[in-house]
């Protein structure tokens, strides 16, 4: 079963904009990090990236409120100099979701958990949609 996940920015974004219809899947999976089910990771980089259009979608107060939701939560796997190297090299194509994939291996993730599954597909890390994830968790 696995049990550390790197929860990839939309997943993120999907629970705290309350985007429909990926909610639900989504909010099962951040469910199972809350009640310690699971151990969630999270890229250092995508506090920026979800800050900022949460504040586009909502206000600044709903954002910052997020940001303490995310730190509070997650585990924080650090984005420096090596990573961004690694993700320039990468077999991840596109270089946002290549720094989420060489942030994921730092962190020891067994997974990723996202709705992007086509821009990992050479990733030798597995690669899950939210559903799938939630279906290993109760197998």
């Amino acid at each position: 079963m696995m049990r550390r996940p790197l929860l990839d920015i939309n997943i993120l974004l999907d629970v705290l904009g309350q985007r429909e219809p990926f909610l639900a899947d989504a909010a099962k999976v951040w469910s199972a990090v809350e009640t310690g089910h699971i151990t969630g990771l999270i890229s250092a980089d995508s506090f920026t990236t979800v800050y900022y259009l949460l504040r586009r979608a909502s206000n600044t107060r709903t954002a910052l409120r997020g940001m303490r939701l995310l730190q509070g939560l997650f585990e924080v796997i650090p984005v420096d100099a090596q990573i961004i190297s690694q993700a320039l090299d990468s077999p991840v194509r596109d270089f946002e979701n290549a720094i989420q994939y060489h942030c994921a291996i730092r962190g020891n993730a067994d997974c990723i958990v996202t709705r992007d599954l086509h821009d990992y597909r050479r990733a030798e890390l597995p690669v899950l949609a939210p559903d799938a994830f939630v279906a290993s968790l109760e197998a």
